[in-house]
């Protein structure tokens, strides 16, 4: 299902080939002789170069270089040898001695000695003033008469000292196996469980009969015991487990602990506050990867950065980018928008998902009974009159409508001509920016996020909206024109190709969009027809992705209020696929509700849509289960797996923290930060796409095909993609509260438009007690799908905060008896496009059944 970066990173090592077909290396001989000529630098430092800005100095038997202050990246200055010859599938050791004067970073490879520079090992040793040896060993994935060893020392704003000695490389090593410290065996949620919610654990043993457990305080005290259920071997995690289930106890605290077969968990919390922090901190991660601004540190300490791409030198900037030669004979300002992931890319169809459902969790708050309001983020628009959510949306919208052409195409993607290394700061990086085709998925993108955007933004900005709906009308008139104009497969040098053959499941998304907003017939019409309507959309590869998005068009369908005929069915469709989700929680012994056999690049994301789709089932019915399934699967992502770690930065006591980026880079350069609290690892990929992954982890279980190593960017990689669908599941389970049953209120609400003209419309409200005690003051509140607005009205008393309405009542209608109704209505304010009915009514701040 998840195809980004395939061909990207794939292509490097296809490249290596391609260039060295015919070649093979020197083989190895048994005794693993020495690959590095002068490895010991005794009287000479032949063969050995460097970079003009370098002298050699030999000293006490070392070779020494003065490294310059001021260089920008790690090749800025290199010192290394060339001609060494590489067996496939041949280990090797090497091994040197080094040190630093002041201490550093320093990085270390043995690569391709040509572009793209593929890396075999790369090792970023932290070296002492005193020095110290380091040993590394891998597997070479090719047979190569010349790779290259370089010590890469460019990257400090000082100048410091460098001494390497008894530099070796050796065959015939040992294969290095790679063992994750798991650590024990009783797996949790590392976080925290809702006092009220599911609260289950798995424990990894040889046990085939059930075996007792203990629940402990953070004073030792035992608070609650029971015996575990035995599930035998895990498929995932080819581990025999047995599940616990302690949901019955219900009291909030810190640092409890589960204790089974002579295991003790790793603590975690009872308690909903860390869910409203994971919500902000999930959406915080978007203005850390703004492109064309600088990152204010008084926002976010740690984090601030000059702008990226802005046109300051070394920098190219996306002011004014061209195409690829033979593309286009113009250049755009395509600056803004997000850098997709650890590079500096930026993809239509890879930010389109991503904005869509950041404004997604916005319009929940509008249409589900347990949302709440989303918090501020700290971010440069904080204090405007505008969701902070909706002002980061906004910052990667911006940069969608500035893909688009005069012809209503847009271009795929922007970004730089050759691959970057590692770690680069944006403001830093110094390739070509390059405009790449238009695409037919590109610009339907842009149509479904446009026509999205219009309607959420037009109670905060008429002008904003319009411009929106404009480009989504256009996008889809040039998409029906130009239906199959697809991505490359092969346009991958620099950035991901993100290519899709099917662009179907697009055109359903966009046509579902644009008839939620505007009503209009043509899209309809064309969702009626389309095959995704009623297809089968619920895989256990997880139920959307960049390039999957038929789900996104159907569940928005369901949940935001719109006229479609047969709207019940498409309803009752995603609560069908919630059910085959739960079906698959219950079947796991890790409570997943993804199970597809390998993972996939990005599973981690592919679990939180699949959750995505339970939540949307409980907005829709409100059904604990599917509730209590999101509540299960988020257990996964912070700590109940396999490796028994969490997968979000900051979140529980052992989490991913060196994710694949050129500026959340600290394990390569010790002045960058770890990415932020909230950021989401890909997580556990079975394709094993990368060196680093490829050489730890061949033949893992899909659990444990996972490393939190920089370079692993299959497996460990940062997205916009990811932490989009984590957003989402936060801001819905800060909403649960304590995790109990919410109340709702005893009542019926019956909203008629009476008549519509061209600037307005008339409503009438019946409000019905169906309780059996009277109601003695009433506040109702409503959302409108977009801009409406109050205007005249009677019997009630109207206050309106952008798209809600709340209608009080009156002194003579203050109390409704058992059976007995209010009416009330208003004159409405239109506003272009659709004006249905709401589906949520909020009588006292609590829903009507």
């Amino acid at each position: 299902m998840f195809r980004r970066f395939t061909s990207r990173r794939l292509s490097i090592l296809a490249t290596a080939a391609l260039a060295l077909a015919g070649l093979t290396g020197v083989p190895a001989h048994a005794e693993g002789p020495e690959q590095i000529p002068n490895g010991t630098f005794d009287t000479t430092a032949d063969p050995w170069w460097h970079t003009a800005n370098l002298e050699f100095a030999l000293t006490d038997g070392r070779l020494c270089a003065d490294i310059p202050g001021g260089t920008v990246n790690p090749w800025d200055a290199i010192i290394g040898v060339n001609d060494i010859p590489l067996v496939k599938d041949e280990t090797y050791a090497f091994a040197f001695y080094a040190s630093a004067d002041p201490g550093k970073v320093a990085r270390a490879y043995v690569q391709l000695p040509v572009d793209p520079y593929t890396q075999y090992i790369s090792a970023a040793p932290e070296l002492s003033v005193s020095g110290d040896s380091y040993h590394y060993t891998f597997t070479s994935p090719v047979d190569l008469p010349n790779a290259q060893v370089v010590f890469q020392l460019g990257g400090s704003a000082t100048p410091w000292r460098f001494c390497v000695d008894n530099v070796s490389l050796q065959g015939g090593a040992p294969p290095e196996v790679y063992t994750p410290d798991t650590g024990p065996r009783v797996r949790v949620n590392q976080v925290a469980y809702l006092p009220k919610g599911p609260k289950n654990a798995t424990l990894v043993t040889d046990a085939t009969d059930a075996l007792p457990w203990k629940l402990k305080d953070a004073a030792g005290k035992v608070v609650a015991q029971g015996s575990t259920t035995p599930r035998g071997v895990d498929a995932s995690s080819r581990q025999n487990v047995h599940s616990i289930d302690f949901s019955a106890y219900h009291k909030a605290g810190t640092g409890f602990t589960l204790t089974a077969d002579g295991e003790t968990s790793r603590p975690f919390d009872i308690g909903a506050d860390a869910y409203q922090s994971l919500e902000v901190d999930a959406l915080k991660f978007y203005y850390t990867q703004r492109s064309g601004i600088a990152i204010d540190d008084a926002l976010r300490p740690g984090y601030g950065r000059p702008a990226g791409h802005i046109g300051t030198a070394p920098n190219q900037g996306d002011t004014n980018v061209p195409c690829q030669p033979g593309v286009c004979d113009y250049s755009l300002d395509v600056s803004g928008g997000w850098y997709d992931a650890g590079d500096h890319g930026k993809y239509v169809v890879n930010g389109g998902i991503s904005v869509a459902q950041l404004m997604s969790e916005f319009e929940r708050t509008k249409n589900a009974a347990s949302a709440r309001p989303i918090g501020a983020l700290a971010i440069p628009e904080s204090g405007d009159d505008v969701p902070d959510v909706l002002d980061e949306a906004r910052w990667e919208q911006e940069f969608l409508l500035k893909m688009q052409r005069p012809d209503g195409m847009v271009h795929h993607k922007i970004h730089d001509e050759n691959w970057t290394g590692l770690p680069l700061l944006p403001h830093l990086d110094p390739q070509k920016r390059e405009l790449h085709p238009v695409s037919t998925a590109a610009t339907l993108n842009l149509a479904a996020t446009a026509a999205q955007a219009a309607r959420v933004f037009a109670p905060y900005d008429a002008a904003f909206a319009a411009k929106n709906l404009a480009a989504a009308k256009k996008a889809w008139a040039a998409a029906k024109a130009n239906p199959a104009i697809l991505a490359s497969p092969s346009d991958g040098n620099g950035g991901g190709t993100y290519d899709d053959a099917d662009v179907s499941d697009e055109f359903y998304w966009a046509a579902a969009e644009l008839y939620i907003t505007t009503g209009d017939a043509e899209y309809k019409n064309f969702v009626l027809a389309s095959p995704h309507h009623t297809a089968d959309l619920w895989s256990q590869g997880g139920a959307m992705d960049w390039g999957h998005v038929a789900a996104l068009g159907r569940i928005d369908l369901a949940t935001v209020p719109n006229g479609l005929p047969g709207r019940d069915a498409v309803r009752q469709s995603v609560v069908t696929g919630a059910d085959r989700y739960l079906t698959t929680i219950d079947q796991h012994p890790y409570g997943l509700p993804y199970n597809p056999g390998d993972y996939v690049w990005g599973s981690n994301s592919a679990v939180l849509n699949d959750m995505i789709v339970l939540a949307a089932a409980y907005d829709i019915t409100g059904k604990l289960p599917y509730r209590d399934g999101v509540l299960q699967g988020i257990d996964y992502l912070l700590g109940r797996n396999a490796l028994n770690q969490s997968y979000v930065t900051g979140y529980g006591e052992v989490a991913s923290k060196n994710q694949h980026s050129r500026w959340y880079a600290h394990s390569l350069d010790t002045s960058l930060p770890n990415p932020p609290h909230g950021s989401l690892a890909g997580g556990p990929n079975s394709g094993l796409q990368d060196p680093v992954a490829q050489a730890k982890l061949p033949g893992c279980a899909p659990q444990f095909c996972y490393i939190d190593d920089i370079n692993s960017y299959s497996t460990n990689e940062v997205a916009v993609n990811w932490n989009a669908p984590l957003s989402w599941v936060a801001a819905f389970i800060a909403g649960q509260g304590d995790g109990g049953i919410s109340a709702s209120a005893n009542c019926k609400v019956g909203y008629t438009v009476h008549g519509s003209w061209p600037d307005g419309f008339t409503t009438q409200v019946t409000l019905t007690n169906t309780g059996h005690k009277a109601i003695d003051g009433w506040s109702l509140t409503w959302s409108f799908l977009g801009g409406q607005k109050v205007g005249h009205s009677w019997a009630a008393e109207f206050t309106q905060k952008a798209a809600t309405v709340t209608a009080a009542n009156q002194s003579y209608n203050k109390i409704i008896q058992p059976g007995q109704s209010v009416t009330f209505g208003f004159n409405g304010v239109s506003a272009p496009g659709a004006n249905p009915g709401p589906d949520l009514f909020l009588l006292n701040g609590a829903p009507c059944a």
